[in-house]
């Protein structure tokens, strides 16, 4: 009997770095790409696709906030990570003048991450946001171009010779994602959980003494506000552990019961 092909869904088409993150997770599945997040996160609940790959944290733009929010909000839970360099480059179907360039078409970030390229060389023309780098390859014609990764390759497509981004020290971290079971992994080296503390001074402080008191080191915090709340945030925190520990153990208990809500989000 033949065994079936584990599927692991990403942000599509071909080409995203997403799609690259997925084939560095599994080399052995079947990849299914999606047009969006959400459409990916959906078919991972829904039972479509065994693995989801989510892009969490970029080394220029900070996180990565709608999947943040996926993260916090769906029935999904993180085991493993990976990093992926990240290498922009100008686009164009044929050789095209920048004078004759009329639109930039890119993910919003791609294109946040190549303003100072813009600003000097396409400063006139107009800069549209597509789901996914590669997706920007449906968009170009005679007179746009598009920011796509340099492994990218087409017939008729014309890459820069360079990286075009601000900062060519550029990363982009991805959590590879199952559907959520109250299982945890049991073993880890990091640790991740979104915290809501009590909107009261120093209660942040004393939720971050826990790690400090078990000699556990944090290695992100960034917040996101909390959705019909304004003003009150959620915290996202990353700290370097093993799951199964007695040490993490005591000090997850001790962070949850400092929280109005406290959600282990991944262990990796």
């Amino acid at each position: 009997m033949q065994n079936t092909l584990q599927k692991i869904g990403c942000l599509g088409p071909q080409g995203s770095y997403s799609q690259l993150a997925a084939m560095k997770f599994c080399d052995n599945c079947e990849i299914l790409l999606f047009g969006s997040f959400p459409a990916v996160v959906s078919a991972l609940i829904s039972g479509e696709i065994d693995f989801a790959v989510l892009p969490i944290e970029n080394s220029i733009q900070g996180g990565v906030l709608q999947n943040l929010d996926l993260l916090d909000g769906q029935e999904i839970f993180a085991v493993k990570e990976c990093v992926l360099p990240i290498d922009h480059r100008l686009v164009t179907r044929g050789h095209v003048p920048y004078e004759r360039i009329k639109c930039v078409y890119s993910h919003e970030q791609a294109i946040g991450q190549c303003s100072e390229f813009l600003e000097r060389n396409l400063p006139e023309v107009r800069r549209i946001f597509t789901q996914s780098t590669a997706e920007c390859l449906e968009k170009i014609g005679a007179d746009s171009a598009g920011i796509v990764g340099g492994h990218v390759r087409g017939e008729g497509l014309v890459l820069s010779d360079e990286n075009i981004a601000n900062e060519k020290n550029n990363f982009t971290r991805f959590m590879l994602c199952v559907k959520r079971t109250d299982i945890l992994p049991q073993h880890s080296d990091m640790v991740f959980f979104c915290a809501v503390c009590a909107h009261k001074p120093g209660a942040l402080a004393e939720l971050l003494r826990v790690f400090e008191k078990h000699g556990l080191n944090l290695t992100r915090i960034e917040s996101r506000p909390i959705p019909q709340s304004f003003g009150e945030y959620r915290f996202f925190i990353e700290f370097a552990g093993d799951i199964g520990s007695v040490t993490v153990s005591k000090a997850i208990l001790e962070a949850e019961s400092l929280c109005m809500r406290f959600r282990i989000l991944g262990a990796y």
